[in-house]
């Protein structure tokens, strides 16, 4: 990060706040139960939690907005929920983050998909999933397109957040994208490992190394074949930019036209990996609508990477963190 001034990092986040997203995927509340252990259970072999306090927390493509939202981004949100209490408690939290939840579509047939997280001295004990099964129904995906078709002149991008759980289809995409590319607007997705082929004539997509190997079906477990497979990707779905990140060996960089190039990583210690590719996609678009180049908005986007996974629990970033962390890198800190 050294060849860059912190200037050209520190121009591009302030020009962060006052952009508008779209946000399209699958809306999950995230449950942490916080709590103590001492002993084990003489029912059977596993701990038993004290519980101290628990809290909710957006997840999901929730996530994403949350994220977006911290540097003063306008986010709109599309997605489903169910007909219950946590469809309320994530409704009121997003609220509270200034997320606009207008394009939020009740789904009586279906629960709000709930993720609880049990947690004894910052470790994670075991986690709950309660969800819907099944893709969109026809009725939903006509009121989504209603809505991005009142609402995409007006913002500067689109994000697709897809956890696999029912909201991004290849019928929704077929949709979403030339929408999209008509109004000259970017597309950022980050992908399901099993959707691949949906995301054809994005513009940018930013899938992690086991993702991205699945989807050309080998691994890249060396430079050789991290560079075929991200040359094949890049080419095969039509993408602009492919944005692969690499885990403690940072990210890689493949730009239609242009050598790939590596991001390096950066010193930091992990405590907790949850919420770090929303992270990125977040700010990584962020990047690119504020006047970034690929591989600028590639190095905002892995300092806060770091910054997102030395935190407990799906956490997000402040600015003025991301800018501390930039400053210190590109000062060889």
């Amino acid at each position: 990060m050294r060849r860059y001034k912190y200037s050209t990092f520190a121009d591009v986040v302030k020009r962060f706040r006052g952009k508008r997203l779209i946000v399209i995927g699958d809306l999950l509340l995230d449950q942490f139960i916080w709590g103590d252990v001492s002993r084990i259970s003489p029912e059977a072999p596993v701990p038993v939690v004290w519980v101290k306090n628990e809290d909710y927390m957006p997840g999901g493509a929730c996530n994403v907005a949350g994220n977006l939202a911290k540097f003063g981004a306008e986010v709109f949100l599309v997605g489903l929920v169910g007909e219950d209490e946590k469809a309320g408690i994530l409704k009121d939290q997003l609220e509270q983050r200034n997320i606009s939840t207008e394009g939020i579509i009740t789904d009586r047939e279906s629960p709000t998909i709930l993720k609880t997280r049990v947690i004894a001295h910052q470790q994670q004990i075991v986690r709950i999933d309660r969800e819907r099964t099944g893709q969109l129904a026809g009725k939903h995906l006509a009121k989504i397109r209603d809505y991005l078709g009142q609402n995409i002149r007006d913002v500067d991008g689109v994000i697709i957040e897809d956890y696999g759980k029912g909201v991004i289809t290849p019928t929704l995409l077929k949709m979403v994208v030339p929408l999209a590319k008509r109004h000259g607007k970017i597309v950022a997705v980050d992908p399901k490992e099993s959707h691949f082929s949906y995301y054809k004539k994005a513009s940018v997509m930013t899938p992690n190394h086991h993702e991205a190997g699945k989807a050309v079906g080998f691994p890249f477990d060396d430079h050789e074949a991290l560079m075929k497979g991200g040359e094949r990707l890049l080419k095969k779905l039509g993408l602009e930019v492919l944005l692969i990140t690499l885990g403690e060996k940072g990210m890689m960089v493949f730009e239609k036209g242009k050598d790939p190039r590596r991001i390096p990583t950066l010193a930091q210690e992990v405590f907790d990996v949850s919420g770090a590719g929303d992270t990125v996609i977040a700010v990584y678009t962020l990047a690119l609508i504020s006047g970034a180049s690929p591989l600028v908005a590639a190095h905002i986007a892995n300092c806060a990477a770091g910054i997102v996974v030395g935190k407990v629990g799906v956490a997000t970033v402040e600015k003025e963190e991301l800018l501390e962390k930039l400053r210190l890198e590109t000062a060889g800190g």
